[in-house]
C-alpha cells in the first residue's frame, strides 16, 4: 500500500486507544531560551500554571529572534536538551516563536526528531513518515522514540499568558462546540476536502460540524475546530473560538510564523484558537504534510491533549510546526491536577 493510501485509509484501522491517561505536566519539559528575555517569562508563566517540576524545566541558550537556527548550532542546543531530559519526559514545549526552522525542517520536528534530512523534500516530493501518525500511544518517547514538540508562539508575553490561560481552561470542559470544514474556492490549497467524508464518520454523533463550500467563515462564535485551506483567512475576528480550539490553513508558508508572506500561523493564535500548524518551507500541498482532519478530531476527542493529537494527524511533519498550548485537553474525562 503506498503511503497516500494509508494516509487516506488512516481510520480504517484505528486501533482503539489505551486506557492510559493522556499526557500530563510531568512527563512534559519546557525548553527556554535563557538570551530571550520572553522565552524565560514564557517558559516561568508556563511551568507555574502547569504546575511543572523544576527538574522538567530546561535552559539552553542561542541567538534569539532570528527565523533559522542552523544545524550545527543547533545540534549543541539539542545536545544540551538532552543532557537535561528526564527519561520520564515524552515531550517538549518550546517558549518562543522565532527560530521556528532549522535549515529545512520545521523547528518542532528538529526538537523531536534530531536534525535529519529525510524529513525535508524540494518542492512535490514525499518526506520520511512519522512513526506516530496515527498511532494510539499515549507514550510517545517510550513506544516510538521521540519527543513531539509544540511552540508556545506569540508576538508578545501578554499574548503567550493568554494563550496558555486557554489551555488550561479547556481541560475536560467538553465543549459544546462546532467543527467548521472549508471547501474554498482556491483548488490548490483546499486539497483535504477530499478528507471532509472520513470526518464526519467521525464525529457524527460526537460532536457538531458543518462542511462549508465557501471560502471564509464569520460570525461563528462556538469554533472548536476549523480547517480550511487559503493563503489568507478573512473574517478571524468575527470568531468566537472555544477554550482548547484547533485551526490552520493549508498553505505554503504559514509556519514562516514571524515573515511569512502568507498568512502566519500564529493569527490564529491570536484570534482565540489554542492550536494551529503551518509549513516553515514549500511542501507543496501533498494531503501528508498537513493535518488530516479526521485523525485529529478522532484522537482529541478521544482525550489525548493537542500536542498528541495533532501530531497524530501529521503523517510527513518534517516541513511542518505545531504551534499551541501543548496540554490543552479540552475531551479529557477529568480535569488534571
Amino acid at each position: 500500500m503506498t503511503l497516500y493510501l494509508r494516509f487516506l485509509l488512516a481510520l480504517a484501522c484505528l486501533v482503539q486507544v489505551a486506557t492510559a491517561q493522556a499526557l500530563d505536566a510531568t512527563q512534559l519539559a519546557v525548553i527556554i531560551n535563557t538570551r530571550d528575555p520572553q522565552s524565560v517569562a514564557v517558559g516561568e508563566y508556563y511551568a507555574s500554571k502547569r504546575a511543572l517540576s523544576f527538574q522538567n524545566i530546561i535552559r539552553v541558550e542561542f541567538t534569539p529572534g532570528v527565523p533559522n537556527l542552523p544545524e550545527k548550532e543547533f545540534e549543541a542546543v539539542r545536545a544540551a536538551v538532552e543532557r537535561q531530559t528526564r527519561p520520564t519526559v515524552q515531550a517538549y514545549a518550546l517558549t518562543w516563536a522565532a527560530p521556528y526552522r532549522v535549515d529545512c525542517m520545521s523547528i518542532t520536528s528538529a526538537f523531536a526528531f534530531g536534525f535529519d534530512a529525510s524529513y525535508c523534500a524540494e518542492g512535490c516530493k514525499a518526506t520520511r513518515a512519522s512513526p506516530l501518525f496515527n498511532l494510539p500511544t499515549r507514550r510517545p518517547f517510550t513506544n516510538v522514540g521521540f519527543r513531539p514538540t509544540m511552540a508556545i508562539a506569540a508576538r508578545t508575553v501578554e499574548e503567550a499568558r493568554a494563550l496558555i490561560d486557554r489551555g488550561v481552561a479547556s481541560d475536560a470542559t467538553r465543549p459544546p462546540g462546532t467543527a467548521y470544514l472549508l471547501h474554498t474556492s482556491d483548488a490548490a490549497r483546499s486539497v483535504r476536502h477530499l478528507l471532509f467524508p472520513q470526518f464526519e464518520a467521525v464525529v457524527r454523533n460526537r460532536l457538531q460540524f458543518q462542511v462549508l463550500k465557501q471560502d471564509a467563515l464569520e460570525n461563528a462564535r462556538d469554533v472548536i475546530m476549523l480547517f480550511t485551506g487559503s493563503v489568507k483567512v478573512t473574517g478571524l475576528e468575527t470568531l468566537g473560538f472555544l477554550p482548547g480550539a484547533a485551526a490552520d490553513h493549508l498553505t505554503s508558508v504559514g509556519g514562516m510564523l514571524t515573515d511569512s508572506t502568507q498568512m502566519s500561523a500564529m493569527r490564529w493564535l491570536e484570534a482565540g484558537a489554542t492550536g494551529s500548524y503551518g509549513t516553515v518551507v514549500e511542501p507543496c500541498n501533498l494531503l501528508q504534510k498537513f493535518p488530516h482532519p479526521a485523525v485529529f478530531a478522532e484522537h482529541y476527542l478521544r482525550g489525548d491533549t493537542l500536542i498528541e493529537a495533532y501530531w497524530k494527524s501529521v503523517m510527513m511533519p518534517g516541513q511542518g510546526i505545531f504551534i499551541g498550548e501543548p496540554l490543552a485537553a479540552p475531551f479529557a474525562q477529568s480535569r488534571r491536577p
